[in-house]
C-alpha cells in the first residue's frame, strides 16, 4: 500500500513537472517568434531610413558622392527631400514601376523599396505632371511623413522641399494635399501637352483637395506629385502637390541635441542583439521555474 503511494506520488510529480516543462517550452516558442517578429520588423525600418544615405547627399558644389552612388545602380536619377520631414532620399526611375517596388537604392531586395518616378515621366522632370511614389510606413519612413500633411498645422508649417537632377538643386513648393482613388486615371496619367487637358487637370487637382494655398499655376509649370497609400480611403491615396522653382528652399538649421542619460540608455539597449534579450527571458524563466519547484516541495 505505502509503495502504491508512492508511486503515484511520484507519477504525480512527473507529470507536474511535465506540465511545467511544457508551459516553459511554449512560452519560450512564443517569445522567441515575437522577438524574432520584432526583430525582423526592425530590419526593415532599419533598410529604409533616411540616414543609410545621407553620405550620398548631392549638393550643386559638391556631388562626388552622389556619383559614387549613381555608379552602384545607374537607375538613380536625383534626390528627393522635403524640408524639415524625414523625406530625404535617391529618387530612381525603372523601365516599369514594379522594380522599385521592393528594391533598395542599391539594387537589393527589400520590402521598404525605394523612392521612385514614374517610368512613363521624362527623367528630366519636363512633363507638366511627375509623379514620384513611394511606400508609406510607420517611424517617419519612406514617405510615411506625406500623411503627416493630412493635418492642416502640419501642412502649413512646410511648404518647401528640393528636388536634385541634371546636377542642379531646384526647389519644391508644395500648394496642395489630395486625396483620391488609385484607379483615378485623371490624377494618375501623364498630362497631354494642350492647354485645355492642362486646366483640367489643374482643376482635379483641386477637386481633390483637403487643403491647398492661394497661389497661381499656370500651364508653363511643371508640376511634382509625391504619392503614397493612405488607410483613410479604400484604394486611397495621400498626394502632397507642389510645382518645381528655380528658387531654392533652404532647410531650417536643426537644433543640436545635448542628449539625456535616458536617451543614452535607449540607445545602448538598441545596440544588444536580439538573441541576448532571448538568453536574458530564458535564465529568468528557468530561475523562476527552480523557486516554483522548491516552494513545491516545501507544501
Amino acid at each position: 500500500m505505502v509503495y502504491m503511494k508512492k508511486t503515484a506520488k511520484f507519477i504525480v510529480r512527473m507529470i507536474d513537472h511535465m506540465v511545467n516543462l511544457t508551459a516553459l517550452l511554449l512560452i519560450l516558442i512564443v517569445m522567441f517568434l515575437s522577438c524574432y517578429m520584432l526583430w525582423d520588423s526592425n530590419q526593415v525600418y532599419q533598410a529604409a531610413d533616411a540616414k543609410n544615405y545621407e553620405a550620398y547627399i548631392p549638393t550643386e558644389k559638391h556631388t562626388k558622392s552622389f556619383e559614387e552612388l549613381q555608379k552602384i545602380n545607374p537607375d538613380i536619377i536625383g534626390w528627393i527631400r522635403v524640408n524639415d520631414t524625414n523625406i530625404n532620399y535617391p529618387l530612381l526611375q525603372a523601365e516599369d514601376d514594379d522594380t522599385y517596388m521592393n528594391t533598395d537604392a542599391e539594387g537589393k531586395y527589400s520590402l521598404s523599396g525605394s523612392i521612385f518616378l514614374h517610368c512613363a515621366n521624362k527623367p528630366d522632370f519636363s512633363d507638366f505632371n511627375n509623379m514620384i511614389y513611394g511606400h508609406h510606413m510607420e517611424k517617419h519612413k519612406m514617405f510615411g511623413d506625406v500623411g503627416m500633411f493630412t493635418d492642416k498645422t502640419y501642412f502649413e508649417k512646410h511648404p518647401y522641399g528640393n528636388l536634385f537632377f541634371d546636377g542642379k538643386d531646384h526647389g519644391v513648393e508644395f500648394y496642395a494635399l489630395i486625396q483620391a482613388d488609385a484607379y483615378n486615371e485623371r490624377i494618375f496619367s501623364i498630362c497631354p501637352d494642350d492647354p485645355k487637358a492642362k486646366q483640367a487637370y489643374l482643376q482635379e487637382i483641386l477637386d481633390n483637395a483637403l487643403y491647398k494655398r492661394n497661389f497661381e499655376i499656370t500651364q508653363n509649370d511643371h508640376l511634382v506629385l509625391l504619392i503614397t497609400c493612405t488607410s483613410e480611403l479604400t484604394n486611397g491615396r495621400n498626394i502632397l502637390v507642389g510645382k518645381l522653382s528655380d528658387q531654392i528652399y533652404p532647410e531650417k538649421e536643426k537644433p543640436k541635441s545635448l542628449g539625456t542619460g535616458i536617451d543614452e540608455l535607449k540607445e545602448k539597449m538598441r545596440q544588444v542583439p536580439v538573441i541576448c534579450w532571448i538568453l536574458l527571458l530564458i535564465i529568468v524563466l528557468w530561475i523562476t521555474d527552480r523557486k516554483m519547484r522548491k516552494r513545491g516541495k516545501k507544501i
